[in-house]
């Protein structure tokens, strides 16, 4: 990923993400990895998703969210790793992405499921939701919310909670700095078992780990199978959620 891009691809993003990802103006994704996710996800969305496709979340994390409520909001929402097991959990669904060809990819996947409509993907970032006060009996982001600024940080945090309503739940899927979020009042549950990254076939496992865990690469290419466990990759398996119930 650090040598997939180049200061010269920066030209691809607009005016605000620029702002956000780039914010002393000098980034070099060949040294910055959050800038050359950002990249990915704006030059190679379809990349991405062959990425994501294998990466399932665990079935007690899916069993564990609400369901039947009336409005979820995603942020974050990606190429749809959760938006399309959010779609029968509400009566309106509002995916929010920034990166317009994520969009784009998630709107075609969405065609093909989505019959009733429920979800509505809509451009925002983090610290600036398109969404009013208290709309939501779910906000949720995976895989997705730093405390690093430009991808969520305090104001995405403080944001994702002013959209909840009082009694709603604001949850963080697949989550990273736990005494962040634990400093903020969120409490942590983890689902128990083992765990794969579930390749397409054992030619995308080594063509993919060769772009995103080359650390890895030699051993996957070794063992010659298709579904590769996490620890090999040096990675949190996405089997746990931080979470907080909105004061009533």
């Amino acid at each position: 990923m650090r040598k997939r891009y180049t200061t010269a691809d920066l030209s691809v993003l607009t005016r605000d993400e620029a702002r956000r990802f780039v914010p002393r103006g000098d980034g070099d994704p060949q040294l910055d990895l959050a800038l050359a996710w950002e990249l990915l996800y704006r030059l190679e969305p379809e990349l991405y998703d062959r990425l994501v496709s294998a990466e399932r979340l665990h079935p007690g994390v899916l069993g564990w969210l609400p369901d039947e409520v009336e409005r979820i909001v995603e942020v974050g929402a990606g190429a749809g790793r959760l938006t399309l097991e959010l779609i029968h959990r509400a009566g309106e669904v509002v995916a929010v992405e920034p990166a317009a060809p994520l969009r784009r990819l998630l709107d075609r996947k969405l065609s093909r499921v989505d019959r009733r409509n429920r979800v509505r993907v809509t451009h925002g970032f983090f610290d600036d939701l398109p969404v009013v006060d208290d709309f939501a009996d779910l906000v949720v982001a995976c895989s997705a919310l730093t405390p690093a600024p430009g991808h969520g940080g305090e104001p995405g945090l403080a944001e994702m909670e002013r959209v909840c309503r009082p009694g709603g739940r604001v949850v963080i899927v697949w989550p990273n700095h736990l005494d962040w979020l634990a400093a903020h009042g969120y409490r942590y549950t983890s689902f128990a078992g083992e765990m794969f990254v579930e390749f397409a076939s054992y030619e995308e496992a080594a063509e993919l780990t060769e772009i995103f865990y080359p650390s890895a690469a030699d051993e996957v290419r070794r063992l010659g199978q298709r579904r590769v466990q996490y620890e090999l990759l040096g990675i949190n398996p996405p089997r746990d959620v931080a979470f907080k119930v909105m004061a009533e």
